[in-house]
């Protein structure tokens, strides 16, 4: 990576899997210890671009009961394999 991708880097925003990220975007915050664990769910705001660690808030957007269609649903366990599957399960190293 160049002097200059590596500053574009820098100034914006990334989630695990690299794509990147702006306040407003629906986000699911996994867990750090590896195990994929879904945290939190629900709308990015005020990160700052620049760090990708500690960074911003996530307002919840669920409600606190929904009509659960089950032919529409994934044990969070499958969701957790198909990270690992992806090799998302981690969290990047610092930069």
């Amino acid at each position: 990576m160049n002097e200059t991708n590596s500053n574009e880097w820098r100034n914006k925003m990334h989630a695990r899997n690299g794509r990147e990220l702006k306040n407003g975007d629906k986000v699911v915050q996994l867990s750090t210890s590896g195990d994929a664990k879904v945290l939190h769910l629900g709308v990015l705001f005020d990160a700052v671009p620049g760090n990708d660690y500690c960074n911003g808030s996530i307002a919840a957007i669920q409600n606190p009961v929904n009509m659960a269609c089950l032919c529409d649903c994934l044990h969070l366990d499958d969701v957790a394999a198909m990270l690992k599957e992806k090799g998302l399960d981690k969290r990047p190293a610092g930069k």
